[in-house]
């Protein structure tokens, strides 16, 4: 009953596809009804929860597909590739975003850990390819649509939003990919830590041993943990952050050159090179053959 009440408020409030606003910092509805294959994407902190039709991404290879019975909890920024390619006018795709915060999910998980104890220590169990789907259990369930439910009155949002997000942070944390993001938001995860500072420097020089050192590794040690959580080596996650977030500006209308910069590359004939190897396209053809709809996920 709670999902179709969640998926009603969802229809009431989007009249158009893509993202929708709900007035709460991070947290966003939206629609499809139209087929979109997947497409280069850059999924920061979040969780995303479809309440009807399915979604998928892939991350190195790795395939996801969810609906109303997984949401997608992803911990850390990744480089994927995401898509609606079953969404229809008859069998539309509704769905939440919702972003992580850094410093509640870190609070909530250090509190959690001051109550239960140190995390266990499962050897590789950060080994989720950075993504990770959860059940749609009753305390996620509950708690989203609490959370949602206040949408409709600013005052509520004001006054109560805060702490509806912080439950719904928690039922995250006690849900099905609780470990795994718990792992993420934790004190002790310097690969997280690693992540996030690419993330937000895309457009500047990023050295593999200036990433281990900020991890306090050794370039070896450090190589090996950060391709034991992404799949991938650092060398490659990070050029795999750049040309998904060109490549999304690009089909948002930005010049290939300004897309270049904006990431990092000084050359633009090897900002080229690279885009063609990894996308089969040159960045100008993919301009012209990809338009991504404002605000998707």
């Amino acid at each position: 009953m709670s999902k179709q009440s969640i998926k009603q408020l969802i229809e009431d409030r989007t009249d158009q596809d893509g993202l929708m606003e709900t007035g709460m910092p991070g947290v966003r509805l939206f629609r499809a009804t139209q087929a979109i294959p997947c497409v280069p994407a850059v999924y920061e902190p979040s969780v995303v929860a479809i309440v009807s039709g399915s979604k998928e991404a892939v991350l190195d290879g790795h395939r996801f597909i969810y609906d109303d019975s997984k949401y997608l909890c992803c911990p850390m920024s990744m480089p994927v590739k995401a898509g609606t390619p079953n969404a229809s006018i008859d069998d539309p795709l509704y769905g939440v975003f919702i972003s992580l915060n850094q410093r509640v999910m870190t609070e909530l998980t250090l509190e959690m850990e001051n109550v239960d104890g140190a995390l266990p220590m499962v050897k590789g169990d950060l080994r989720a390819h950075g993504i990770r789907l959860a059940e749609w259990d009753e305390g996620f369930t509950d708690a989203l649509l609490r959370l949602l439910q206040l949408g409709a009155n600013p005052t509520d949002v004001a006054v109560l939003g805060d702490a509806r997000l912080r439950e719904l942070y928690y039922a995250i944390l006690q849900g099905e990919a609780g470990l795994f993001a718990r792992q993420a938001f934790g004190a002790g995860n310097a690969i997280a830590r690693s992540i996030a500072h690419v993330s937000s420097h895309l457009d500047v020089p990023i050295s593999i041993d200036e990433m281990a050192s900020r991890a306090g590794m050794s370039r070896a040690v450090f190589h090996r943990k950060f391709k034991q959580v992404t799949t991938m080596a650092p060398i490659q996650f990070v050029k795999s952050m750049r040309l998904n977030n060109a490549a999304m500006k690009i089909a948002g209308g930005i010049t290939v050159n300004e897309a270049a910069i904006g990431v990092g590359y000084v050359s633009l004939s090897q900002f080229s090179r690279e885009f063609k190897r990894m996308y089969g396209q040159s960045p100008r053809q993919w301009g012209n053959g990809h338009h991504v709809p404002t605000g998707s996920v």
